[in-house]
């Protein structure tokens, strides 16, 4: 029962997260379409739509995150520790009990985000606005992985993606 409330509460957590920022900056998008755009705007906006969905939603998270995510959730029902359960939203993202790879380019990337959350919060609209379409398109691409991937690795017989454990760069785990 632990492992599956541990499970449940990093997939919904970390969900809610990615749902809660999706919120928070689609209505500096919509508030686009209120404004005189110049052809060169509406450019940017596209090429940054574009470029987000390819890097941020399906390499960063489709093809990277979100199995990584759906692989620790699976170890996180098969293998549960209270530290773990209770922190399970931390853990499932590999804030900790991973490689010391995985662990230092975790910091290293949410320091990045954070700075580019600050920067890009000092913007004025429509450059504000054309950042965070993208954003919102990626992580929208996000939640859409990380449910598919946490879905599979919960009801899947095989799930055949690396939790990245630490000792262990290729555990794949199974269902038993």
């Amino acid at each position: 029962m632990l492992g599956f409330v541990g499970a449940i509460w990093g997939l919904v957590g970390v969900s809610i997260l990615l749902v809660w920022a999706v919120v928070r900056l689609t209505p500096y998008t919509i508030e686009l379409w209120q404004l005189d755009l110049q052809w060169y705007h509406w450019g940017l906006l596209l090429t940054n739509i574009i470029f987000m969905a390819y890097t941020e939603g399906y390499k960063g998270f489709q093809l990277g995150a979100a199995p990584r995510l759906g692989a620790r959730i699976r170890y996180l029902y098969q293998n549960p520790t209270l530290m773990h359960v209770i922190f399970g939203p931390l853990f499932c993202c590999s804030y900790f009990h991973t490689t010391l790879r995985r662990l230092i380019s975790r910091y290293i990337m949410t320091i990045m985000i954070i700075a580019l959350i600050i920067v890009v919060s000092r913007f004025q609209q429509p450059w504000r606005g054309i950042v965070d379409a993208g954003v919102v398109i990626g992580l929208a691409w996000g939640l859409v992985s990380i449910l598919y991937y946490g879905t599979r690795a919960l009801l899947d017989d095989e799930f055949n993606f690396s939790p990245e454990l630490p000792g262990s760069s290729a555990t794949i785990l199974n269902k038993s």
